[in-house]
């Protein structure tokens, strides 16, 4: 192989990757990096405006980008998309990224919240929007795959999954099961279908977003909070992950520089994962 094939490895014209979630803090720079390096984009979201801040970088890149309305549990507004999809670029997306996902403050435990007072509709919200959000996506995408033999599908799954967090009960058991489904999709697709389908996930570690910033860090002192400290001890890196961090592992598990790996969920986490505390 000569550095021309390596190259080309991470050369995306021509495929239509669909991000779910794709308006979102982690989808939307997915969504900048796989159009910067030619593909077209498909920004799929409940929330379509949300990816307004995303379209003077998107309009600077080699591919093109698209957004469409699209709501992971509703399995109608998905094949409608696909519709859309296949009117703008004569094709269904060869490569899906499931970045939809989330957790629901009122599925956590706390001093104001016992374990066994969490309502039964909020438990389902979580797991339905990571994991049922999940599955239905795949199967309406995944059909598109299997009938052309070939395809690739991430998922996203989290440090959650490895390590479920005191408090988070819904969503960590909602990301373990993004993690089984994805073992037992990589299985299925490649011997029911085609080897040439492959699926994988990245389990992010610890992030400071917006949506997380004052859980790990006082509002007003800008110290790190107790649940801050501790995961910046048990970091060997020693700092909380950044989006731009999942890029390089998002795309070697889009390109065909990881044409042998399916059915792996590879942490990106700093070495979270890893430290016993020991």
């Amino acid at each position: 192989m000569d550095m021309s094939d390596i190259t080309r490895m991470y050369d995306f014209t021509g495929h239509i990757v669909l991000i779910t979630g794709g308006a979102g803090i982690l989808g939307g720079e997915m969504a900048c990096a796989l159009a910067s390096l030619g593909a077209n984009v498909v920004i799929l979201d409940r929330d379509p405006a949300l990816a307004d801040r995303l379209m003077e970088r998107l309009n600077l890149c080699s591919g093109r980008a698209l957004v469409v309305y699209g709501n992971v549990l509703q399995r109608d507004t998905l094949v409608k998309a696909d519709e859309v999809i296949r009117a703008e670029f004569g094709d269904s997306p060869d490569m899906l990224i499931n970045a939809a996902g989330g957790n629901n403050p009122r599925a956590t435990t706390g001093p104001d919240k016992r374990f066994f007072d969490i309502g039964v509709d909020d438990l389902r919200s979580v797991f339905d929007l990571n994991a049922i959000g999940t599955i239905v996506t795949c199967q309406v995408f995944g059909r598109r795959m299997a009938e052309k033999g070939y395809g690739v599908i991430l998922n996203v799954s989290s440090m959650n999954a490895f390590r479920p967090l005191t408090r988070v009960v819904a969503y960590s058991a909602a990301k373990a099961a993004v993690t089984n489904f994805t073992q037992w999709l990589a299985v299925h697709m490649a011997k029911e279908y085609s080897p040439n389908i492959r699926v994988n996930a990245i389990a992010p570690g610890f992030m400071l977003t917006e949506q997380n910033r004052y859980l790990l860090i006082d509002q007003e002192t800008g110290e790190l909070t107790a649940r801050g400290r501790a995961i910046i001890e048990h970091t060997p890196q020693g700092r909380f992950g950044t989006p731009e961090d999942l890029l390089g592992t998002v795309l070697w598990l889009l390109s065909p520089a990881s044409a042998h790996v399916t059915g792996v969920v590879v942490p990106v986490d700093g070495g979270f994962s890893a430290f016993s505390g020991v």
